[in-house]
């Protein structure tokens, strides 16, 4: 097999230096999905010990919850190379010929958000990925010809953030599909103290559990969270931490106790003031908002409705008795954006 080649800078998403240093290089650096790790660990030692390509993997979840982490751990796992595309880049088969005709054997290509592939792209994968070939079609009309064109036997691993938008043909190719979910706050403390330590930061557990629970559950935003309060303590603390600057530099950003932040807040203040409570059509509360509806549903809507705060109902956006409370002990932090 041939030696893990690190992707570039600029064909990764999230891969300034510093979330290079902060992302494991291991499966066993991982903290977290355990579920998925162990099953992911059986694929990846049986493949190597029969000497054959590992199936194809699907990771579906939320974002930044390690899907592109996992990713590339699979070809250091392996000893192999890996490419990595995204599927919004991939308009057209001729694109995606390039990364299939350079795959190694035995390597991995990673093609991050893989539902967004048009349906032209998504057809010349298929029998690239069952029977490892391609099919190439020269010139036009009587005259044309198709050339078949055998591939190295490799290992596809798709991410998405929308699953549903697979469509059934592709994802029932993939041998191996893992869904990952939101991390406890025990399990994002473990990240925020081990990151920490990368960054050389003081840290103690208290002060990582409280940057742990307004995270999220998403290891992304906890190290977000945790570079934040490393550049406040760096100008305002002597780069001294503890449980009390970390609370001051988190409210200074306007992020309580839930992990909501102003935005979400004013979501929710929205929903009371403007629509007592709802229920309130979300068309209805990104107009008042000045905001998209696709904003509200996929960036804010969805920790919302995990952490119960508001409720969908055929009428529309209701405030549960939970948000009302959040509301009352949480008030804004931060400069207020008026809605009018």
């Amino acid at each position: 097999m041939s030696e893990f080649r690190e992707p570039s800078i600029e064909s990764m998403e999230d891969s300034q230096p510093e979330d290079r240093v902060l992302r494991p290089q291991r499966l066993e650096e991982m903290i977290g999905q355990q579920d998925v790790h162990e099953r992911l660990a059986i694929a990846i030692d049986a493949a190597r010990k029969r000497s054959e390509p590992l199936g194809h993997i699907l990771l579906d979840g939320p974002p930044g919850l390690g899907k592109t982490t996992f990713a590339t751990c699979i070809p250091r796992e392996l000893g192999t190379s890996l490419q990595i595309a995204s599927g919004a880049a991939l308009g057209a088969p001729k694109d995606l010929l390039p990364y299939l005709t350079n795959a190694g054997e035995s390597s991995v290509l990673f093609i991050d958000e893989i539902h967004r592939l048009p349906i032209a792209v998504e057809e010349f994968l298929y029998p690239a990925m069952e029977d490892f070939r391609i099919d190439i079609i020269l010139g036009d009309g009587m005259s044309a010809r198709t050339i078949n064109m055998p591939l190295q036997p490799f290992t596809l691993v798709g991410a998405t953030t929308r699953a549903g938008l697979l469509s059934a043909p592709l994802r029932d190719r993939f041998v191996v599909r893992e869904h990952l979910d939101y991390y406890s706050v025990s399990e994002l403390a473990k990240i925020v103290f081990r990151s920490a330590g990368k960054l050389d930061m003081p840290m103690d557990d208290e002060t990582a559990t409280e940057i742990a629970g307004r995270s999220r559950g998403t290891p992304r935003l906890a190290n977000n969270r945790l570079r934040w309060v490393r550049d406040y303590s760096t100008s305002r603390a002597n780069r001294l931490v503890d449980l009390e600057i970390a609370r001051t530099a988190l409210e200074m950003q306007g992020i309580d106790e839930l992990g909501l932040d102003g935005f979400d807040r004013r979501y929710l203040e929205t929903l009371q003031r403007v629509f007592g409570g709802g229920p309130a059509g979300i068309e209805a509360i990104a107009h008042t908002m000045s905001t998209a509806v696709d904003t509200l549903e996929d960036d804010v809507e969805p920790f919302l409705l995990r952490y119960e705060l508001i409720v969908r109902t055929p009428r529309g956006r209701r405030l549960t008795e939970r948000g009302e409370a959040h509301l009352g002990d949480a008030p804004p932090s931060g400069p207020q954006q008026k809605l009018f």
